[in-house]
């Protein structure tokens, strides 16, 4: 994610939130960022999950170990924590 639409994320969260608006849900985010997610190469898979502390995180599935992706990966997406890992290439069965 470039570092402008990072931070017009974080803006947009912040003023929301700032107003007394509820945050989004974690399958709010998911449904809203999935398709941007989805688009980087590699990525087969982008669901919810739990984050290291067992909160609630979006995860980023890789079909293999691609630095590029996941460093051009969030940390956070609209205060949820955003966990990438390597599942393999996915197939229809």
């Amino acid at each position: 994610m470039s570092g402008r639409l990072a931070l017009a994320l974080a803006f947009a969260a912040a003023t929301a939130f700032g107003r007394g608006e509820m945050p989004p849900s974690i399958q709010e985010v998911k449904a809203r960022h999935e398709a941007q997610l989805m688009a980087r190469p590699g990525v087969v898979a982008v669901g919810i999950g739990r984050d290291t502390d067992g909160k609630p995180a979006i995860i980023v599935n890789l079909d293999r170990e691609r630095p590029e992706v996941r460093a051009s990966v969030p940390e956070q997406i609209d205060g949820y924590a955003v966990r990438v890992q390597v599942i393999g290439p996915v197939r229809a069965q």
